[in-house]
């Protein structure tokens, strides 16, 4: 057998390993010339993954027998269209995929269904007068953008204006969503959807870098901070999706902001969270995400079970760095050899040009701790900070470490 892979980043490394122990020939398509994933694939294709026709084509020529991605937002849609034009099989239809992938579509079905979400308007050109009763600070983003790419907060017209310019520049279609910002702790729910009913397989915070309008993501904590009467209405809000979009098998990963007692849903996506995520959902439930894409994808259903987490904190941290070119990393293994780490990646290949922080996009490294107490994480965390490095092209180390803070 054989399949197109989409997307090369740290995720499909583990998708295509697993894809090559069932006996399945990987053919890798990124639009950047040296993605992680490349040197574990059998062949590679550098192209624009959201060009329609030149992704299908891959697969003619290629004759694969399915396309797939996992933990990859946008990317999902071109899946979806390309097998159901091609007949192959994915486990979400087109019409379906592009429900939970545009930010426009998602925010019609939460209010028509009563899924509490933030008061909001659609714009392709900024009114002023259709967004006249919505209270600052508002919330700008593209409705097709990823990993925080042009989300931005307004405290006032003038930055809604610089803010709503840059996200319909983003945005491949040009549709802005504009809505009411809501106050509250970031929660991240992932869940896996078998026969129509919502798992829920890990609850987790993420946390934002301090910064007055962007929503850069610097750690992913389990467990959040939620009570039991909070879970279950999470819990039960999930499942309004489910029926909502009319979900029946997939990965699913919805993002809220919770004041404590009730929850506002951000956006959602029949995916399971991006980058390190499927780490932390292993390691809190047992449960194998990217092996069950694998299962509906080639026909097979797989079985939800879900175990108790061996450790009470789970977290992923994830490294940002000043601008420089990166080279490699240091400290990390002895780390790991230690026990202070319980792993790590690099999610950027070396001679890559580092920007800054920009967008969570912009992350260079990430890695895990666990432990069985705060004092234990706080301990082992703070060993990271201090003795791992990221090098730069001429030995200077260049890892934001001051945006690595202990956990609270």
């Amino acid at each position: 057998m054989k399949a197109l892979v989409l997307a090369g980043g740290l995720p499909q490394i583990v998708l295509i390993n697993q894809l090559k122990q069932r006996g399945v020939t990987t053919i890798l398509a990124d639009g950047n010339e040296h993605p992680l994933a490349r040197p574990y694939a059998d062949l590679f294709y550098q192209v624009n993954i959201f060009d329609i026709e030149a992704v299908k084509k891959i697969a003619v020529d290629e004759g694969v027998d399915f396309l797939i991605t996992c933990c990859a937002d946008q990317v999902l849609l071109v899946v979806a269209q390309v097998s159901e034009m091609l007949g192959l099989p994915w486990y979400i239809d087109y019409k379906t995929a592009v429900r939970v992938s545009d930010k426009r579509e998602m925010k019609r079905i939460f209010m028509e269904n009563n899924i509490p979400t933030s008061r909001y308007v659609e714009l392709a050109e900024l009114d002023m007068e259709q967004i006249k009763d919505l209270a600052y600070p508002l919330i700008v983003k593209p409705v097709d953008a990823y990993s925080s790419k042009g989300v931005r907060k307004a405290l006032n017209v003038d930055e809604l204006k610089q803010y709503f310019a840059e996200a319909a520049q983003i945005s491949r279609n040009g549709g802005v969503i504009v809505e009411e910002f809501c106050q509250g702790e970031e929660i991240s729910v992932d869940l896996y959807v078998e026969d129509g009913v919502a798992h829920v397989l890990c609850v987790s915070n993420s946390e934002k870098l301090k910064d007055e309008d962007r929503f850069i993501i610097f750690r992913g904590k389990y467990p959040a901070i939620a009570d039991t009467a909070l879970l279950e209405r999470i819990r039960y809000v999930a499942q309004q999706i489910v029926d909502a979009f009319g979900l029946k098998n997939c990965p699913m990963l919805i993002q809220m902001i919770s004041n404590g007692k009730d929850v506002s849903v951000l956006e959602f996506c029949a995916r399971t969270g991006g980058n390190m995520k499927y780490i932390l959902i292993q390691r809190v439930s047992g449960f194998d995400v990217i092996s069950a894409v694998i299962d509906l994808t080639m026909g097979v259903r797989p079985k939800v079970e879900i175990k108790p987490p061996q450790h009470q904190y789970v977290v992923n941290d994830f490294i940002y760095c000043k601008p420089g070119v990166f080279d490699h990393l240091e400290g990390f293994d002895a780390l790991v050899e230690e026990g202070v780490l319980a792993e790590y990646h690099c999610l950027r290949p070396k001679g890559m040009q580092v920007r800054g922080v920009a967008s969570s996009s912009d992350r260079v490294a990430g890695f895990t701790v666990v432990a069985d107490s705060l004092e234990e994480f706080n301990q082992k965390h703070r060993a990271v900070v201090e003795r791992a490095r990221i090098m730069d092209e001429n030995g200077v180390d260049i890892m934001r470490h001051d945006l690595l803070p202990d956990l609270q």
